[in-house]
C-alpha cells in the first residue's frame, strides 16, 4: 500500500510510518519544512505539503491508496503557525477527492469520547482548560467529516484519555464513540499501539465512514 502522512515527524506519525514499514508499506511524508525536518527512517521520503490547502494535498496525495493525517493542532519549534484542526478535515477531504484517492485516516483527539450517554470528556468538570480549545478543535474537525465526508472512505480514530511513548504489544481493545477505561479506571494507550491500530484499521477497513476510540 503508498501511503501520504501528513505529520510524519510527529510522535505518533513516525511511530505510524515505522509500524506501516514493518509490514512492507511504502510511507511518504508530507511536512510543512522537509528542508528542516528529519525523516523517521532512511525509506520514507519527505515532501513539502501542507494539509489545510486542498490543491496541495491532491498534488502530494495522486497515486497512493490512502492519506493518513497525524498534524498536531500547535505552533512547531521552527515558529509555523499551529493549523487549524478543521480546516485541516476540509482540505483533506478536497485534498483526497480532488486527487482519487478514496481513503483517508486521521488521528484523533481523546475529547470528543462520551464517559457517559450523550457527556463527552472535553465536557467534564475535570477536563483541563489548557487544552479545551485544542479539543474543540478536535470535536470540529470529526464534525467536517461526519457532515462533508460523503464520497470518501474516512476513518477518525480516538486515542484514550493518555496517549504516550511506550512498548508495542500488538494488543488494544477497540471502541465505539464510548471512553473505555481499564480495571483500575485508568484509560491509557502507547503511541505504539496506537499505531499498530491505525494501521490494522488501512488493511481491513472495520471503521470506514466513522470514528472509533482505541485504548490498551
Amino acid at each position: 500500500m503508498k501511503i501520504i502522512l501528513f505529520g510524519a515527524t510527529g510522535n505518533i506519525g513516525q511511530r505510524i510510518a515505522r509500524e506501516a514499514l514493518s509490514r512492507g508499506h511504502q510511507v511518504t511524508g508530507v511536512v510543512r519544512d522537509p528542508e528542516h525536518q528529519q525523516s523517521p527512517d532512511p525509506k520514507v521520503t519527505l515532501v513539502k505539503g501542507d494539509a489545510t490547502d486542498a490543491d496541495s494535498v491532491a498534488s502530494v496525495a495522486r497515486g497512493a491508496d490512502a492519506i493518513v493525517s497525524a498534524i498536531s493542532p500547535r505552533p512547531n519549534a521552527r515558529g509555523l503557525g499551529a493549523p487549524r484542526l478543521a480546516d485541516a478535515a476540509r482540505a483533506l477531504l478536497g485534498g483526497a477527492r480532488k486527487s482519487g484517492v478514496k481513503r483517508l485516516v486521521i488521528v484523533g483527539g481523546a475529547a470528543t469520547l462520551e464517559v457517559a450517554p450523550g457527556k463527552r470528556l472535553l465536557d467534564t468538570p475535570e477536563f483541563p482548560a489548557a487544552y479545551k480549545a485544542e479539543a474543540l478543535e478536535g470535536a470540529e474537525s470529526l464534525d467536517v467529516l461526519r457532515k462533508e465526508g460523503e464520497g470518501v472512505e474516512w476513518t477518525f480514530i480516538s486515542p484514550a484519555a493518555e496517549i504516550s511513548p511506550g512498548h508495542r504489544t500488538g494488543r488494544y481493545r477497540a471502541t465505539g464513540d464510548q471512553l473505555i477505561p481499564d480495571a483500575r479506571g485508568r484509560s491509557h494507550i502507547s503511541m505504539e499501539d496506537y499505531a499498530v491500530a491505525l494501521v490494522d484499521e488501512l488493511e481491513h477497513r472495520q471503521h470506514v465512514g466513522r470514528r472509533f476510540g482505541v485504548a490498551n
